[in-house]
């Protein structure tokens, strides 16, 4: 695909956190990564403002696992609180994405240069990405590297359907739907062989709206062009 990044994800630990389990304190996460979270990490691969970030689908390497753990959340009204978090245990995923100018930025008109972001993005790719990976949860560190998308023996090949039921998908923002609210999507993924193919945003039925923000304006004083970026990678 046009503008396409293949890559592969894995650390010790993930926490996809499910929303439900945050209302008492405890976290636990989905077993699977959200659209949200794997365009999280590709943008911190590589993302400007100019750009909008599409995740197509994500392949699910290692067995499912779980384990929870003891941890002591920070409370800054003081006290000392214990709570359980249970994480995803020993992950791995190969993640296949591309890149499209964002609609919404017409003011972002003089960065739209695709083959300079395109070899940025494999530049940073191949350097590890631009900014700290973290899988779901800032304490999740991630690493990434590039890959062929489907190359490599996944834990759950020839292994059929199987469905994850209703989970979140991810977040419209104002700079991505032209509207000054964020809003919620909802989806029910289905994994086919380890993989899992991802309904595009626009595609989601099921959204909430949470409030309303503005999106941060850019121009040529505060954001630099991908010609001249390039240059300086």
């Amino acid at each position: 695909m046009r503008n396409s990044i293949e890559f592969e994800v894995f650390g010790d630990y993930a926490l996809f956190t499910d929303p439900l389990t945050k209302i008492g304190g405890e976290k636990l996460s989905y077993q699977i990564p959200t659209y949200e979270a794997l365009k999280g990490i590709t943008e911190s691969i590589y993302w400007k403002p100019t750009i909008m970030i599409v995740v197509d689908e994500v392949r699910i390497m290692n067995p499912i696992r779980m384990e929870s753990k003891g941890i002591r959340p920070i409370e800054y009204g003081g006290g000392n609180t214990l709570a359980n978090y249970t994480y995803l245990r020993d992950v791995c995923y190969q993640v296949k994405a591309h890149f499209i100018f964002n609609p919404y930025r017409k003011d972002l008109a003089y960065d739209r240069n695709e083959h300079k972001h395109h070899n940025i993005m494999k530049r940073a790719l191949n350097a590890g990405g631009r900014r700290d990976i973290f899988l779901g949860s800032r304490e999740c560190q991630g690493y990434v590297e590039p890959i062929n998308f489907g190359e490599g023996e996944s834990f759950y090949d020839n292994y059929g359907k199987l469905n994850f039921g209703n989970m979140v998908h991810g977040i419209n923002y104002p700079d991505e739907t032209g509207k000054n609210e964020m809003e919620v999507r909802m989806w029910t993924p289905v994994m086919k062989d380890g993989v899992i193919t991802f309904a595009k945003p626009e595609d989601c039925e099921q959204v909430r709206p949470v409030r309303e923000i503005t999106p941060k304006r850019f121009d040529e004083s505060n954001l630099k062009k991908a010609e001249d970026e390039i240059r300086d990678f």
